[in-house]
């Protein structure tokens, strides 16, 4: 008996965190949602900015990721050192649900005439869905899944600092400082089968950077790096490399090491429409199987803009 709740819990944990390596939901155009990693992001591009974004992770596979995305953000102000950011995800793996619903702060110092430095602070609240009838189990009298989790609340404060200026950015952030406990209602089968808890939230650091180029009047080249840490996994690295061209339209791609291989498309509609798709493929064995037909991300951006502060050309980050 001992045995089988191990093994079960052991599965089921691996679907909640993903072998720790996904906690956070992971993103292929984070460079259009920073402030999902970044509070010090919120209020940068000057504009107040909204997004949203659909990913549906290793299509195929029953119990994959699925994640949505709306984020808000925007300067506060006439100096614009204030940005304000307000984000939803709901992020669907297998049996679990899980809602993020966070705000975030940021102030800015000018260190330069060209450069400027952000300070961010994220406060949030993670509610927690678990519907253990979608599992199969061995035995339908388990007394360790005959209640469902609903709602479950658990807090986020999460930091970052942010610096940039017209060509480059640089970022550290950790969107979550707080490891929570999630299941950790004891529930106890008998005097040796007690368990505390099946799944502990890891802190996830963020470590972003990125430099445009301008080839010509019409071309700028954008290669950018995003590497995330979490203990007890291995090192999470995206390198990617993004063209725009006639301030309308970006192609790029980018590498996941030792885990995908994505391409990426944007179009400019107008100067406050944006819409990006990307497409990964997964460089693992699990991007041989027949069941995987690879992950998709789809993203909207609207921008609202002062008649006084209009960008002539858009940013590139």
């Amino acid at each position: 008996m001992k045995k089988k709740f191990t093994i079960v819990i052991m599965i089921l944990s691996a679907i909640c965190t993903e072998f720790y390596a996904q906690q956070d939901a992971q993103y292929t155009q984070y460079m259009y949602n920073t402030i999902s990693v970044n509070p010090a992001y919120a209020g940068s591009r000057g504009v107040m900015s909204i997004m949203g974004l659909h990913r549906s992770q290793w299509v195929g596979l029953e119990g994959a990721p699925r994640t949505q995305t709306l984020t808000l953000n925007t300067p506060l102000g006439e100096n614009e050192r204030v940005g304000l950011g307000l984000s939803v995800v709901n992020d669907e793996i297998g049996p679990t649900d899980e809602t993020y619903i966070d705000v975030d702060f940021s102030y800015t110092i000018p260190t330069s005439e060209y450069g400027k430095l952000s300070f961010g602070i994220k406060a949030g609240a993670h509610l927690l869905n678990v519907d253990f009838q979608q599992l199969i189990q061995f035995n339908q009298n388990d007394a360790l899944f005959e209640n469902n989790i609903d709602n479950k609340f658990s807090p986020q404060v999460g930091i970052g600092l942010y610096y940039h200026t017209d060509k480059m950015y640089l970022g550290l952030s950790a969107p979550n400082l707080l490891e929570t406990a999630h299941f950790d209602e004891s529930t106890t089968i008998n005097d040796s089968d007690a368990v505390s808890f099946l799944a502990e939230e890891r802190i996830n650091y963020y470590l972003i950077a990125g430099y445009v180029f301008d080839v010509n009047d019409d071309i700028r080249f954008k290669p950018a790096l995003l590497t995330k840490m979490v203990f007890g996994a291995p090192l999470q690295v995206d390198v990617s490399a993004n063209f725009l061209l006639y301030q309308r339209l970006t192609l790029g791609v980018a590498y996941r090491w030792s885990a995908a291989v994505t391409g990426q498309i944007g179009v400019q509609i107008s100067d406050s429409m944006m819409i990006g798709f990307a497409y990964d493929r997964e460089s693992t064995e699990l991007g041989q199987s027949q069941f995987n037909d690879g992950s998709y991300e789809v993203m909207l951006r609207f921008e609202l803009f002062k008649k006084y502060n209009r960008m002539l050309t858009p940013r590139f980050f």
